[in-house]
C-alpha cells in the first residue's frame, strides 16, 4: 500500500515506524527530515532534523538545506529557530525550489537558486533571485530564537508562509507540483530544527481560505481610505499581522507577481495607493542635473565643485513609506560625502542652500554617522555606519513612521530611531556633497542584495559572493587558473607586465601613490604570497605595503592607497599593521620603509585564520586573527617602491613555526628589556581565550581592544598559566584613547580560563577574583579597601603595571617597577593574572621584566660589564649630565650612555653648557636592528639642573617632543626647532649611522648650529641659536649606546676627518647607482655666481652671501638658470633663499626677481631698481618690469620679512613667475618669463646676509598651518579651520615692528603677567605682512554647528591664560569665535572675572533690556508687566564691527621707544557657547555693509548668559 502511494504521489518512500493516516484519505505523511546534501558549512544531527552552520562568527552564508522529499500539497514544512548570533545582518530565509537536491550544485545562499525557486527573504519574496513582491508577511529578520516558520504549497498552487502557526497569505501562485522546501541559515540564524511537515489544523485553514475568497470578491473602490487592525472588517487578514494597515497609510506598494492566480496581499495594498511615484523635484540645487524620468540626480563639475547639490522629493513622504536611494558614482577628491534627511520646506518655495546643513529650520539630516537637526549636531554617533565610508552601489533609505519617529536604513538595515518626533508633512532631501556625485531613487528594493552589501561593510565579504563569472576572468589562460599572478585591474598609476608576474609604477618619480595591485585569485590557506622589490626611487617617503583584502579585484574601485579602504582589508605598512585604515599594531616586525631593492616581503593566512607577514623569508609573527578565508593578496607600490615581482620559488605550503613569537617579534613593542638577560625563557603569555572585544597578537605577548572608540569593555585578557610564588606579571600600556572615563584594571583570579565565562568587566565576577580598579581593591566585585597606594586611572602610555603573589599569599602591585605594598592577603596558591582593557586603555604588552621578582627591575642588573667601555680620546673633558631619560643608564663616569629598555625615553645632555665653537661629539657603540629610527642630536636652552630629580616626570619620550625650552635638533635629515620643521635634506641622514660612526654638534660664534658626521662639517643647520645651550642627544630607535669622544678643547677637525657617510650612499648591487649621480642624501642647491655687486662676499661654497659694507651694491645672481617646472612640484625645483641676518640700522630690505639674459658679463648696478633689460623685480609689495612698476599689493611687504624667512622663486610651465614665502604661493607675479632665466637678489638696506637653501619635499613634511585644510573642509568656498592651533612662527626671537609697538602699549597698561599665556607662540600679529606671510584666509569656521568668523586683520592678539577649571578643549573645539570691543578702563575688571559678564564690560557695549519670557529673547507684549532690567553684552563675528570706536574708544599714548604719539584700541577675542546668544542686526544705523561676509542684519550677537563666554585673547590696534 505504501509503495503504491509512493509511485502515485511522489512521496512516502521513507516513513516513520508508526505512519499516520489522515481522515481525508491523504497518503501517509512525508518524513520531516532534511536532505543529507547541503551547503558546505552545514552540519546535520538529530537524524538529519537539526542543521547547524559552522563558523557562525566568521561566515554568514553557505548555510543552505532542503527537505529530504518533495512537499505535498497543503503540508507545512515547519522549522524552529534554535540559535542566532548578532555578528551579522539578515536572518533565516525560507521557500521552495523545483531543483532536486540530489543533483544540486549548492549556491552560497538561497537567493542564488534558479530554475524555479521562490524564496521569502526578510519581508520580500524573490523568484529565481529577483524580487517580485515587497512588504509581504512577517519580517523574518525580526524572528527570535524559539520562533517557528513554515512554508506551504496550497492545493491551488500558491505559496504560503506560516509564522508561529499563523498564515501570512499568498506570496506567489502558479507553482509547479513537485517542489522541495528550502531553508537558508543565513546571517544571524545559525541553527534550526525541523519540527513538523503536515497540513495545518482544518479550522485555521478554513478561516484563511474564507478570508481570501472574501478578498477576491471585494471591489477595490469599496476599500476604506485607512485600514487599521481594530476596524473589525473582514477585509483585514489577521494572518498578515497588521502589515496591511501600514500600506494603507501610504507604504510602498507593488502589484501581484505576474501569473498570480488570485489577489495576494500586494493586490490589496496596491488598490489603496495612487500612482504618483516618488521622484526628485524639478527644482533643485544649482549644479544638479536630473535624468531617468527624474529618478536620477547628478552633480555637475564634480572635480571642481563639492556643494550646491541639494535635491528633494517631488511630494511629501507618506507615513511608513520608504525613501531609498542608491549611490551610483563617487569621486576620490573631496572629504565628506552624501547627506540625507527630511525637511518641512516645500521645494517650490525654498531658496536652495549650498549645503542642506546650512538650513536652520525644519530639517533633520544624517551626516557621517551622526544626526544634525537644523544644522546643529544632536546625535554624534547615531549608528555604526558612516555615510562617508559607503561605496558605489550602497543603498541609503529613510522612513517616517506613523508614530512620528524617523528611521534611517543602510542597505536595508534599520539603524534605529534618529528623531522621535518628526513633523507630519516632510519631504525627502539628499545633499550630493563632497565625494557623492550621482544617486538614483530605488523603487524595487532587493532585500537580499542589501543584506549582502551591509555584511560587506560590517565584516569581510565571502569571496563567493559576487565572484565574477568565468567569462569575465582577466587571468591569462596560458598561466592556468592556479598560478598566483597580479590581476589586470590595478591602480591608476600602476601597470602589469611579464604576463601578470610583475607590477610597476612607470612614472614613479612623478607620483607616489595609485599603485595598488591585487592577486588574480584568492589565497589558499597556508599559501604564501611573496614579492621581490625590483626597483626603488629615492624621491619619496614611505615604501611598499602588503596585506590581504576580501574585495574582488574585478569589481573593486581601487583607492589611491590601500590603507584608505575602510572594509575587509589588513595591511602591513612601515612596521605597523592596519585594519580597515585603523592601526591595530603600532610596533610589529621589520620596518618595510627600510627595505632595499632585492628584499622580499610576503603574507600568508593560516588555517586557523591568523595572518602572518614575512620579510626576507623571516616570519614576523601573527599580525591579526579571524581573517576570513579566500582573501586576495594586496601590494601597494607606494612612495619609494617602484616595481615588484611575484616570487615563484615559494612553495604553497611553507612550514610556519608553531609559535613564531620566538622570532623577531619576541620583544613586545615598547617594553623595557632586561639587559642582564634571564637564564630561562619567560613563557608568560596571554591566554587564547579572552573577552569578545579583545585581540591577542605578537605571539600572545600583546593584547588590544578592537573598535576602541565605539567599545569600552568586553576586553578581558588572562595569563596562559598560573603565577608562581614570587613571580611578577608585568605589562606596559602602549596605547590609550581619551574618549572614555576609567582605565585599565588589573588583578588575579583563581578561575581557570577555560571555565571563565568572560563578563563585560572583571569586577562583575562575584567569586575567587581580586582586582585593582582606580585606587580601590575589590574582591569578588565588592570594594574591600580604598585609597591604595596607586591610581590606575592616572597612568599614561608607557606606564608599567605588575602583579605578584608572594609565597605567603599576599598580592603586591608594582608601578614602573616600584612595589606599592600589600594589596590583600590570603590568596589561594593557584591564581591567574587578569588585565581588563577598560575605558581609556586600549593596548598592553607583557614586558620582558615579567618573571621571578629578582629580574623584575631591569636597571638593577646593569653593570659596567654589560657593555664594553671604549676609552674616550685623551684629555676628554666632556661628560653626560646625570639628569636623563628614564630608560638611560650612564656608565664610565658619565662618558657612556646606554638605553636599557624600549625604543624611546633615551634623552641625554652634556654636563655643561657648550662654549662658542666647542664641538660635542659621540661615537655609536651599540645598535639594535629590531627598531626603526635613529639618533637625534642638537642644542637646547633647557638646563638639565633645572629638571626634577625623578627623570620619569621631567622629560618627554623623544627629543622631537621636547617643548619646555627652545631646542634645535637634527632628526634624520630634517632640522627642527621645537618640533617644527625648519629645513629638509640637510647633510647625510642620521638614519644611516651604525656602530663606529661619530656624530657631533657645535654652536659657532656666528650663532649657527653645525652638525659633524665622522668629523665632516655638514654646514649650518640652524641660525639665531641662543648662547647658553647644552648639547642634547636622543638614544632613539636603533641606537642604544654611545660614548663621548670629544674634548672641551677646540680641535682641528680636518686633522681627524674620516670618510663621510655620503661616500657610501649607494647600496651594493643597485644597478642605477652611478658615480656621476649626486647622492640623494646630499641636497643640490643653487650656488651664487662669482660675478656680483662690489659689497658682496661669498662663503660656504658660494651658498652664503653677505653684504660687508654700506647699504647697497649688494646684487648677486645664481650660477644656474631657474628650471621650468609644473606648479604642483614647486617644492622640488624652485630656487629658495633664507634671510640669515638683518640690520635694523637701515630702512627697507631685500628685493629679488629674475633676469632673462646671462649674468656672466653683467655690469651690476648699485641697486636692482636700475636693471632695465629683461628684468622682473619684486620689491616691497610691488612688481617691476625693466624698472617700471606693473603691479601693486602683491604678497607681503618684503621689507617686513624677519630673519629666517624663506623666499622662493618658480617659473611654471606656462612661463609665469611665482613668489613663495615660507612655502606659501603668493600667486602669479608676472607672465611671459623667457627661458632661460636667472634668479637674482639685492641685499639692500636691512638685509645683510642670505643663504641658498635646498628644496623641501612638497608632499611630505610640510607643516600644516591654520590655513592648510583638507579636501572638502572647504565650505561655501571658505576654508574651514580643523583645529585651533596657531601657525608656526618664522622665527620666535623676531617680531614685526607693528607687533613690537602693540606689545609696548600692552606694557603701558600694567596688566599682571599672570593673565597672559607664558608661551609667546600663541601671540599673533594680524598686520598685513604677518598674515600674508602665514597665508591666512580672511574667514574661517568654528564650533558645532560651524559658524563663520573673520580674522582680526590689523590687530595684534596676545593670548590669555585659560584657567584650569574652564572646559578648555570643549570651548576651543565646539564653541564659536566672536569679538568684543571694550575700553581700556574696563580691561582689568573683565580680566579679573575671566569672562564677559553683564555689567562688567564697557559702557559702550552694555545696554539694558527687559527680561525675556520663557521663549528666548523676544520683547514682552504690549500689555505685559514691565520686567526687571537685565544687562546684555554685544559680540560680533568680525572686528570690523566690534572694533568700531563706539565700542572700542581710542586712547592716545606715547611710544616710550620712538617718543611718537599713537592712538590705540582694545578688545577681546572670545569663545562663546553655541545657543547662548541671539543673532541680530547692527544697532548703529549703518546702511552700507560693514563686512562683506556678514550681513548687517546678522552682524551683532547678544548674550546675557554668565559662563557663556571664554576670554581667549587680548586684541590691540595701534594707529
Amino acid at each position: 500500500m505504501s509503495h503504491f502511494m509512493y509511485y502515485r504521489n511522489g512521496c512516502g518512500a521513507l516513513l516513520s515506524q508508526t505512519p499516520t493516516v489522515v481522515n481525508t484519505g491523504r497518503p501517509l505523511k512525508m518524513a520531516a527530515e532534511l536532505h543529507p546534501r547541503s551547503g558546505k558549512l552545514i552540519g546535520l544531527s538529530n537524524s538529519n532534523r537539526t542543521a547547524r552552520r559552522n563558523q557562525p562568527v566568521q561566515e554568514f552564508n553557505h548555510g543552505l538545506v532542503l527537505s529530504k522529499e518533495p512537499l505535498r500539497d497543503r503540508d507545512v514544512f515547519t522549522v524552529r529557530i534554535d540559535k542566532k548570533v548578532n555578528s551579522w545582518s539578515g536572518s533565516i530565509e525560507i521557500g521552495v525550489t523545483a531543483l532536486d537536491p540530489a543533483a544540486l550544485d549548492f549556491p552560497s545562499s538561497a537567493t542564488g537558486l534558479k530554475g524555479g525557486s521562490w524564496i521569502v527573504s526578510g519581508c520580500s519574496v524573490l523568484r529565481d533571485g529577483r524580487s517580485v513582491l515587497e512588504e509581504y508577511g512577517r519580517d523574518l529578520d525580526q524572528l527570535a530564537e524559539g520562533d517557528r516558520v513554515g512554508i506551504q504549497r496550497s492545493s491551488r498552487g500558491e505559496l504560503h508562509l506560516w509564522v508561529n502557526g499563523q498564515d501570512c497569505g499568498s506570496a506567489a501562485s502558479g507553482l509547479p507540483p513537485k517542489l522541495w522546501a528550502v531553508v537558508d541559515l543565513y546571517g544571524k540564524c545559525t541553527q534550526v530544527t525541523v519540527v513538523s511537515c503536515e497540513p495545518p489544523p482544518p479550522s485555521t485553514e478554513k478561516e484563511t481560505i474564507g478570508r481570501a475568497e472574501e478578498l477576491s470578491c471585494s471591489r477595490p473602490d469599496k476599500f476604506p481610505n485607512n485600514l487599521q487592525p481594530d476596524t473589525g472588517k473582514k477585509i483585514l487578514l489577521r494572518a498578515v499581522d497588521g502589515r496591511c494597515g501600514s500600506a494603507g497609510e501610504g507604504g510602498n506598494t507593488n502589484n501581484s507577481p505576474a501569473g498570480n492566480g488570485g489577489l495576494g496581499l500586494a493586490a490589496v495594498t496596491g488598490a489603496m495607493t495612487t500612482n504618483d511615484a516618488l521622484l526628485f523635484h524639478e527644482k533643485c540645487g544649482t549644479l544638479i542635473k536630473l535624468s531617468n524620468n527624474n529618478k536620477t540626480a547628478e552633480r555637475r563639475r564634480p572635480l571642481d565643485e563639492f556643494n550646491n547639490g541639494v535635491v528633494m522629493t517631488n511630494r511629501p513622504l507618506r507615513h511608513n513609506e520608504m525613501f531609498e536611494i542608491r549611490i551610483d558614482k563617487l569621486v576620490d577628491k573631496w572629504s565628506g560625502s552624501i547627506e540625507i534627511g527630511v525637511t518641512t520646506h516645500n521645494p517650490n518655495n525654498l531658496d536652495y542652500p549650498a549645503t542642506m546643513t546650512n538650513l536652520r529650520s525644519g530639517t533633520i539630516m544624517m551626516s557621517g554617522c551622526g544626526i544634525l537637526t537644523n544644522g546643529k549636531g544632536t546625535r554624534r554617533e547615531y549608528c555604526e555606519f558612516s555615510l562617508d565610508e559607503l561605496q558605489e552601489g550602497d543603498l541609503i533609505g529613510l522612513m517616517r513612521k506613523a508614530s512620528g519617529a524617523l528611521h534611517f536604513y543602510i542597505n536595508g538595515i534599520d539603524q534605529g530611531v534618529a528623531a522621535a518626533q518628526t513633523p507630519g508633512v516632510v519631504y525627502g532631501v539628499v545633499d550630493l556633497y563632497g565625494m557623492a556625485v550621482k544617486v538614483t531613487i530605488v523603487h524595487n528594493h532587493n532585500h537580499s542584495d542589501r543584506l549582502r552589501r551591509n555584511n560587506a561593510i560590517m565584516r569581510a565579504l565571502s569571496p563567493d559572493v559576487g565572484r565574477p563569472r568565468p567569462a569575465l576572468s582577466l587571468t591569462p589562460d596560458s598561466e592556468g587558473p592556479d598560478r598566483l599572478l597580479f590581476h589586470a585591474n590595478c591602480g591608476q598609476k600602476a601597470a602589469i607586465i611579464s604576463e601578470g608576474r610583475t607590477a610597476l609604477r612607470p612614472h614613479a618619480t612623478d607620483d607616489f601613490n595609485h599603485g595598488v595591485v591585487l592577486s588574480s585569485r584568492p589565497l589558499r590557506s597556508n599559501e604564501v604570497f611573496q614579492v621581490r622589490i625590483d626597483k626603488m626611487v629615492d624621491k619619496w617617503a614611505g615604501s611598499i605595503e602588503i596585506g590581504v583584502t576580501t574585495h574582488n579585484p574585478a569589481y573593486l574601485q581601487l583607492p589611491s592607497t590601500m590603507t584608505n579602504l575602510r572594509s575587509g582589508t589588513w595591511m602591513m605598512t612601515g612596521n605597523g599593521v592596519m585594519h580597515n585604515g585603523t592601526t591595530i599594531l603600532d610596533e610589529y616586525g621589520h620596518n618595510l620603509d627600510r627595505l632595499k631593492a632585492g628584499d622580499t616581503v610576503g603574507v600568508v593566512r593560516k588555517e586557523d585564520g591568523s595572518l602572518h607577514f614575512f620579510v626576507n623569508g623571516v616570519a614576523q609573527g601573527p599580525a591579526a586573527w579571524n581573517i576570513p578565508p579566500s582573501v586576495y593578496a594586496v601590494v601597494d607600490l607606494y612612495g619609494q617602491a617602484a616595481q615588484a615581482t611575484i616570487m615563484d620559488d615559494m612553495v604553497d605550503f611553507l612550514p610556519l613555526p608553531e609559535d613564531s613569537s620566538e622570532g623577531p617579534t619576541a620583544m613586545s613593542p615598547g617594553s623595557p628589556c632586561s639587559v642582564g638577560g634571564a637564564s630561562t625563557t619567560n613563557d608568560l603569555r596571554f591566554h587564547h581565550l579572552h573577552g569578545t572585544n579583545a585581540v591577542i597578537t605578537n605571539g600572545g605577548r600583546t593584547a588590544l581592544r578592537q573598535n576602541c572608540r565605539s567599545e569600552f569593555n568586553d576586553a578581558i585578557v588572562i595569563s596562559n598559566r598560573c603565577l608562581r610564588d614570587g613571580e611578577l606579571f608585568e605589562i606596559i600600556i602602549q596605547k590609550m584613547v581619551d574618549r572614555w572615563s576609567g582605565s585599565i584594571e588589573a588583578g588575579v583570579t583563581a578561575i581557570r580560563p577555560d571555565e571563565l565565562e568572560f563578563p563585560n568587566t572583571m569586577t562583575d565576577i562575584d567569586y575567587d577574583t581580586w582586582m585593582l580598579s582606580g585606587t580601590a581593591i575589590m574582591q569578588d566585585g565588592n570594594t574591600m579597601r580604598n585609597n591604595y597606594g596607586c591610581d590606575l586611572d592616572s597612568l599614561t602610555t608607557g606606564s608599567r603595571i605588575g602583579m605578584m603573589r608572594s609565597a605567603s599569599g599576599d598580592l603586591h602591585y608594582y608601578i614602573n617597577g616600584v612595589d606599592q605594598g600589600v594589596a590583600c592577603t590570603g590568596l589561594p596558591s593557584e591564581v591567574y593574572a587578569v588585565i581588563d582593557l577598560y575605558g581609556q586603555c586600549v593596548q598592553v604588552s607583557i614586558t620582558s621584566s615579567s618573571g621571578p621578582l629578582d629580574n623584575s627591575l631591569c636597571t638593577s642588573n646593569i653593570t659596567e660589564k654589560s657593555f664594553p667601555i671604549h676609552s674616550p680620546v685623551a684629555g676628554v673633558a666632556h661628560r653626560l649630565h646625570n639628569k636623563h631619560g628614564k630608560n638611560v643608564v650612564l656608565l664610565g663616569d658619565g662618558c657612556q650612555g646606554v638605553r636599557v629598555g624600549g625604543y624611546a625615553h633615551g634623552i641625554v645632555f652634556s654636563a655643561k653648557e657648550l662654549k662658542a665653537d666647542e664641538l660635542f661629539e659621540v661615537r655609536i657603540d651599540e645598535v639594535d636592528e629590531q627598531w626603526c629610527g635613529s639618533l637625534h642630536i642638537g642644542l637646547t636652552t633647557l638646563a638639565p639642573p633645572e629638571l626634577p630629580s625623578c627623570p620619569l616626570s621631567g622629560l618627554s619620550p623623544s627629543l622631537t617632543q621636547l617643548r619646555t625650552k627652545v631646542t634645535w635638533l637634527l632628526c634624520g635629515s630634517e632640522v627642527r626647532r621645537n618640533g617644527v620643521l625648519q629645513r629638509q635634506n640637510y647633510g647625510c641622514s642620521l638614519d644611516r649611522l651604525t656602530v663606529g660612526n661619530r656624530v657631533g654638534v657645535k654652536r659657532c660664534s656666528d650663532d649657527t648650529m653645525h652638525i659633524f658626521i665622522d668629523g665632516e662639517d655638514m654646514g649650518p643647520a640652524a641660525t639665531a641659536v641662543a648662547k647658553n645651550v647644552y648639547a642634547v642627544l636622543d638614544l632613539y630607535g636603533r641606537i642604544t649606546a654611545v660614548s663621548i669622544v670629544s674634548s672641551s678643547l677646540i680641535e682641528d677637525m680636518e686633522s681627524v676627518k674620516a670618510p663621510s657617510l655620503a661616500s657610501d650612499s649607494c647600496s651594493e648591487g643597485e644597478e642605477d647607482c652611478t658615480p656621476t649621480e649626486p647622492c640623494a642624501l646630499v641636497p643640490t642647491v643653487m650656488a651664487f655666481l662669482e660675478n656680483h655687486g662690489k659689497n658682496i662676499q661669498l662663503s660656504n661654497q658660494n651658498l652664503t652671501a653677505a653684504r660687508v659694507s654700506s647699504y647697497n651694491q649688494g646684487l648677486l645672481v645664481t650660477a644656474q638658470p631657474l628650471a621650468r617646472q609644473q606648479l604642483k612640484n614647486y617644492t622640488e625645483f624652485d630656487d629658495k633663499f633664507q634671510i640669515d641676518r638683518l640690520n635694523p640700522s637701515w630702512t627697507s630690505s631685500l628685493s629679488l626677481g629674475v633676469i632673462g639674459h646671462s649674468p656672466d658679463r653683467l655690469n651690476f648696478p648699485s641697486t636692482a631698481c636700475c636693471l632695465k633689460r629683461s628684468a622682473w623685480l619684486l620689491q616691497r609689495d610691488s612688481i617691476f618690469h625693466n624698472s617700471l612698476k606693473i603691479c601693486e599689493n602683491y604678497g607681503p611687504n618684503l621689507d617686513t620679512c624677519p630673519e629666517g624667512t624663506v623666499l622662493g622663486l618658480l617659473v611654471d610651465a606656462n612661463s609665469c613667475l611665482h613668489l613663495y614665502v615660507n612655502g606659501m604661493d603668493q600667486g602669479v607675479a608676472a607672465q611671459d618669463i623667457p627661458s632661460p632665466c636667472y634668479p637674482f637678489i639685492d641685499l639692500y638696506g636691512q638685509c645683510e646676509q642670505v643663504n641658498s637653501v635646498p628644496a623641501v619635499g612638497g608632499e611630505n613634511g610640510e607643516t600644516r598651518c591654520q590655513g592648510d585644510m583638507e579636501k572638502a573642509d572647504m565650505v561655501d568656498g571658505i576654508k574651514e579651520s580643523v583645529c585651533w592651533t596657531p601657525p608656526p612662527e618664522i622665527n620666535l626671537n623676531k617680531t614685526c615692528e607693528y607687533q613690537a609697538l602693540c606689545s609696548r602699549f600692552k606694557d603701558l597698561l600694567t596688566l599682571p603677567d599672570g593673565y597672559f599665556d607664558e608661551d609667546a607662540k600663541y601671540n599673533l600679529c594680524y598686520c598685513e605682512s604677518c598674515h600674508k606671510l602665514r597665508g591666512d584666509e580672511a574667514y574661517y569656521k568654528r564650533g558645532e554647528p560651524p559658524r563663520d568668523y573673520a580674522l582680526p586683520f590689523g590687530w595684534c592678539r596676545f593670548a590669555l591664560r585659560i584657567k584650569p577649571h574652564c572646559e578648555v578643549s570643549n570651548a576651543l573645539k565646539k564653541w564659536h569665535i566672536a569679538y568684543h570691543g571694550t575700553s581700556v578702563g574696563a580691561l582689568r575688571r573683565t580680566l579679573d572675572h575671566s569672562q564677559l559678564l553683564p555689567g562688567m564690560s564697557s559702557i559702550f557695549s552694555v545696554s539694558p533690556v527687559k527680561a525675556e519670557g520663557p521663549n528666548g529673547y523676544s520683547e514682552p507684549e504690549e500689555n505685559s508687566a514691565p520686567g526687571r532690567e537685565v544687562p546684555r553684552v554685544r559680540l560680533s563675528p568680525t572686528m570690523r564691527y566690534s572694533g568700531m570706536e563706539i565700542f572700542a574708544p581710542k586712547v592716545q599714548f606715547r611710544d616710550p621707544r620712538s617718543h611718537r604719539s599713537h592712538q590705540a584700541q582694545v578688545g577681546f577675542q572670545v569663545c562663546v557657547r553655541p545657543g547662548s546668544y541671539k543673532v541680530g542686526p547692527q544697532t548703529l544705523g549703518h546702511s552700507e555693509p560693514l563686512d562683506p561676509r556678514f550681513s548687517n542684519s546678522e552682524i551683532e550677537w547678544i548674550t546675557k548668559e554668565q559662563g557663556g563666554t571664554l576670554l581667549y585673547g587680548l586684541l590691540i590696534r595701534v594707529e
